[in-house]
């Protein structure tokens, strides 16, 4: 499967009640994650902004940080991610992410089931 940049849809959306819009461009829909996972984009969020904290059951995202410096809610302990840093939540679990800095925080975030 081959999907070239243009095709991927763009939305800017306040997320789990969240500060602010993240900018999110979906890689791919359920169809091409062949139905293993929900969700699969870029998503960028502006200073002051985040997403909200929120549980995942029966799944596990994980935030792959590219750029910036951002706050992770790893199930109430908060910790400073940077580019390269991986974070993961699941089985219950609640995360989020907000930026505090004065730069945008880019991650490539993936939603995969059990």
């Amino acid at each position: 499967m081959f999907t070239p940049s243009d095709k991927c849809p763009r939305r800017d959306a306040c997320v789990q009640n969240g500060k602010g819009l993240i900018h999110m461009k979906d890689l791919t829909d359920k169809a091409g994650l062949y139905n293993h996972g929900r969700l699969f984009a870029h998503v960028t969020i502006d200073p002051g902004c985040s997403i909200g904290d929120h549980p995942h059951n029966h799944e596990t995202e994980f935030y792959y940080i590219i750029r910036g410096e951002g706050v992770f809610n790893d199930n109430g302990t908060e910790v400073v991610v940077r580019p390269g840093d991986i974070c993961a939540t699941g089985y219950g679990e609640v995360h989020g992410l907000e930026n505090r800095g004065t730069e945008p925080v880019e991650l490539i975030a993936l939603i995969v089931g059990e």
